[in-house]
């Protein structure tokens, strides 16, 4: 009995190897456009496809990006500017993107553009915090995708968003879990409608990476103007001590759990991209896969009671 479950067990693990490694053709007759180029793990997704064959359109918000990436794959890559906070500028690069790719339509589209901060306490936070992350991660995904899915839709492509571990289990305040939990959300959803039109939508949740998304002193001074700018008697409730163990707490986690070997992301991105058959979800870096997914199916009271171990006590606590 259980030598026939093991040996179903070992064929589905080997049939579900070979159809992994299955890859598509003629990536030379596609086109790929990506946000968010100007660094980190877009920038180097542009330089990778561009390396293997395909057409690469790139999406930077600022012309120095821009002019770089264009300076570094001087053939098959074109850049264009992009603010995908600004429904004008959505516009013009799907125009842009439209008189590129002509009848063939948009082969695939990567929603990379995203930033965190602020982060931290949620009761530090303003609505405006959650809302200027939110523009970026959230409606700028969902502004990008709607504006191109015509051009995905005629060329039967695919469609990667850029979600996080950080989707799955909120582990800290302000507006990027938020957003992340809704990027998956709307990508569920999306893939679940465009299945009838033969549209692949992935899911890219990365771990802890070494990129400007989690670059400490950019943390570090957006949590001093988080504190500085709180009421007195909400700094008071936590004090100064709780303020600086948590910048020394989260400078120990963040050194500790960052990846500084990024291309692990691109490298999913361009399985999702280039495999017959890609996966829904793909999770990138030891911590996804070894922390933050199997936190996520844990009982809630499990993952809270490690968290306020980990992190500060406020001054004024309720007992």
């Amino acid at each position: 009995m259980w030598g026939f479950v093991l040996l179903i067990a070992i064929a589905w693990a080997i049939g579900w190897f070979l159809r992994d490694r299955q890859t598509i053709s003629r990536l030379s007759d596609k086109h790929v456009f990506i946000t968010g180029c100007d660094t980190g793990f877009g920038n180097l997704l542009a330089k990778r496809l561009n390396r293997n064959g395909f057409h690469v359109l790139a999406g930077c918000l600022t012309q120095s990006g821009a002019d770089d990436l264009q300076k570094a794959c001087p053939m098959g890559l074109k850049t264009t500017l992009l603010d995908v906070t600004n429904c004008g500028s959505i516009k013009k690069a799907v125009q842009w993107v439209k008189a590129e790719v002509g009848s063939k339509g948009l082969y695939g589209l990567v929603n990379n553009a995203g930033v965190a901060n602020p982060i931290g306490p949620t009761e530090w936070m303003t609505v405006d915090d959650y809302r200027r992350v939110m523009e970026v991660n959230t409606f700028g995904t969902i502004g990008v995708t709607l504006g191109f899915l015509p051009l995905v839709k005629q060329a039967q492509g695919r469609i990667v968003n850029m979600a996080s571990v950080l989707g799955r289990i909120s582990a800290n305040g302000g507006g990027y879990c938020v957003s992340k939990y809704a990027v998956e959300a709307f990508s569920d959803s999306l893939r679940r409608d465009m299945q009838h039109f033969s549209v692949k939508v992935c899911i890219i949740e990365p771990g802890f990476f070494k990129t400007a998304v989690t670059d400490l002193d950019s943390i570090e001074k957006s949590l001093q103007q988080l504190w500085d700018q709180m009421p007195p008697e909400t700094r008071k409730s936590y004090g100064d001590v709780f303020y600086r163990k948590y910048m020394k707490v989260q400078r120990l986690i963040m050194n500790f759990i960052c990846d500084p070997d990024i291309s692990k992301v691109p490298k999913c991105i361009e399985h999702a991209l280039q495999a017959r058959y890609p996966r829904t979800r793909y999770s990138p870096g030891w911590d996804a896969k070894l922390v933050w997914l199997p936190a996520s199916y844990m009982p809630s009271f499990i993952v809270d009671t490690v968290l306020a171990f980990v992190l500060p006590k406020p001054e004024e606590q309720v007992c």
